[in-house]
């Protein structure tokens, strides 16, 4: 749980409260395997209530362990992933069958910068966090860009009168500290599991 408080802006994927905007704090619920519900945003809500966490947020959800986090930092950006690899393969992967309950598997990615970004610096923060991860899967030896259910959300300040940065692709000053944060963020959890 991040309890970010007034004055951020989170661009994610996250099932509550995905796309961007302010958001006060991000959540990051472990459920079983197989989750049976068909509302997972009013799930989420339900969870962030008794966590007694107030205003407007984020939830990403995982079967995954998420007390086995692992947590890289680069020069004041902070990534924290959860990596549940039971669940493997490719994003352009043929289609196949469907045989039972998935195993757990999700890679959720939550990074914090302390500089306000622009809304298209926060668009491709959260590119430049996918490709970090599907870097760090293959430095792993694991053949696949992630899992099915993979989600990510960056957090940074709110723009003020000063004008926000403009850029967080890899070879930006905050892209290039955010795809390192996230890439040794990943790749720890991804060889505690291979």
């Amino acid at each position: 749980m991040w309890r970010l408080g007034p004055g951020w802006r989170v661009c994610g994927s996250a099932v509550l409260g995905g796309g961007i905007g302010p958001r006060d704090w991000i959540l990051n619920a472990q459920v079983p395997g197989g989750y049976p519900r068909l509302d997972p945003d009013r799930h989420l809500a339900e969870i962030a209530a008794a966590e007694h966490l107030t205003g407007p947020g984020a939830g990403l959800m995982t079967a995954a362990d998420v007390t086995a986090y692992t947590v890289a930092a680069d020069e004041g950006v902070t990534a924290t992933a959860t990596c549940g690899l039971g669940v493997r393969g490719w994003a352009a992967a043929p289609v196949e069958g469907t045989g039972g309950p998935p195993r757990p598997g999700t890679i959720n990615i939550v990074v914090t910068l302390p500089a306000p970004l622009s809304d298209a610096a926060l668009v491709n923060a959260v590119a430049t966090a996918t490709e970090a991860k599907v870097q760090a899967l293959l430095d792993a030896g694991l053949d696949c860009s992630g899992t099915p259910t993979d989600a990510v959300c960056i957090a940074a300040p709110s723009p003020g009168p000063a004008p926000a940065e403009p850029f967080a692709g890899p070879r930006s000053r905050w892209g290039a500290r955010l795809a390192r944060a996230v890439h040794a963020a990943v790749l720890e959890g991804a060889l505690r599991q291979s």
